[in-house]
C-alpha cells in the first residue's frame, strides 16, 4: 500500500490509455498527476516531487528520452519507468543508459505494470510501503481495514468518501483545487457547472468535523479545499 509520499507522474499522449492507467493507479491508492505532452511532463517532473515517473518515449513536443536526460541532469530523484510501444533493443539500451529504472512495452497487462511499480518503489525507496495508517490530529485512516476514526470513534464512509479523505490526508496542508479533486477521484475534467466536488466535500466534512471542536477540512475561497491541523 503506498504512503502519503507516493506520488506518480504519468506522461502519456494517448488520452484513453492515460485515463485507464491513472484510474487503476488511483484505485490502488496512488496520487497521480497526468501530462499529455512532453513539455508539460518535463515541467511537472522538475517542479513537483514524485516517487515515480511513467514516461512514453514518443510524445508531442519533447520525447521521453529527452525528459529523462534533462531530469537526471537536474539531479531529479524520481524513479523512471518507460511505458512505450517502441520495443527495439536500441531504445531499451538508450533508456537504461540514460538512467531509466525499468522498461515495459505496450500492449501490457495492468497487473504487470502495477507489480513493476511496486518493485521499483521498494527498490528505490525502501520506506514507501511501511505506513498503513494516515493521521491528522485525532483523525486516523487505516489503509488496510479502510476504517476512519476521529478521537477513537469510528466514522462510516462510502468508498468515494474514503478515497477523498485519503487524498486530503496524503496531501495534508496542500490546497487542492476542484480540478485536481475531480481528476483524482472521478477521472474527469472539472466542469464549472458541476457541483459534484463541492457536494462530496460537504458530505465528508459533516462526517469528519461536525462534532469536533477542531475543524480539519477548510475551504480556500476561490481555490479549493485543504486538510490542515492547528499548529
Amino acid at each position: 500500500m503506498p504512503t502519503n509520499a507516493t506520488k506518480i507522474l504519468l506522461v502519456e499522449d494517448q488520452e484513453t490509455a492515460a485515463t485507464y492507467i491513472a484510474k487503476g493507479l488511483r484505485e490502488e491508492g496512488f496520487v497521480v498527476d497526468v501530462a499529455h505532452n512532453g513539455p508539460d511532463g518535463l515541467h511537472y517532473l522538475l517542479t513537483e516531487e514524485y516517487s515515480l515517473a511513467i514516461l512514453d518515449i514518443m510524445l508531442p513536443g519533447i520525447d521521453g528520452l529527452t525528459i529523462l536526460e534533462t531530469a537526471k541532469k537536474a539531479n531529479n530523484g524520481a524513479a523512471v519507468l518507460f511505458l512505450t510501444a517502441r520495443d527495439g533493443v536500441e531504445d531499451r539500451v538508450r533508456g537504461l543508459e540514460l538512467g531509466a529504472d525499468d522498461y515495459l512495452v505496450k500492449p501490457f497487462a495492468f497487473a504487470e505494470l502495477l507489480a513493476r511499480i511496486r518493485a521499483l518503489l521498494r527498490r528505490c525507496s525502501p520506506v514507501v510501503t511501511a505506513d498503513t495508517e494516515l493521521t491528522a490530529s485525532d483523525l486516523t485512516l487505516n489503509l488496510l481495514t479502510h476504517q476512519a476514526k476521529r478521537a477513537g470513534k469510528i466514522i462510516e464512509l462510502t468508498p468515494k468518501e474514503f478515497a477523498l479523505l485519503q487524498l486530503f490526508m496524503r496531501r495534508k496542508g496542500e490546497v487542492l483545487t476542484r480540478t485536481v479533486l475531480a481528476e483524482q477521484l472521478w477521472g474527469i475534467s472539472f466542469d464549472c457547472d458541476t457541483n459534484v466536488v463541492d457536494v462530496a466535500v460537504s458530505r465528508l466534512r459533516i462526517k469528519i468535523d461536525a462534532d469536533a471542536e477542531q475543524k480539519l477540512i477548510h475551504t480556500q475561497r476561490g481555490v479549493g479545499y485543504v486538510l490542515k491541523t492547528e499548529e
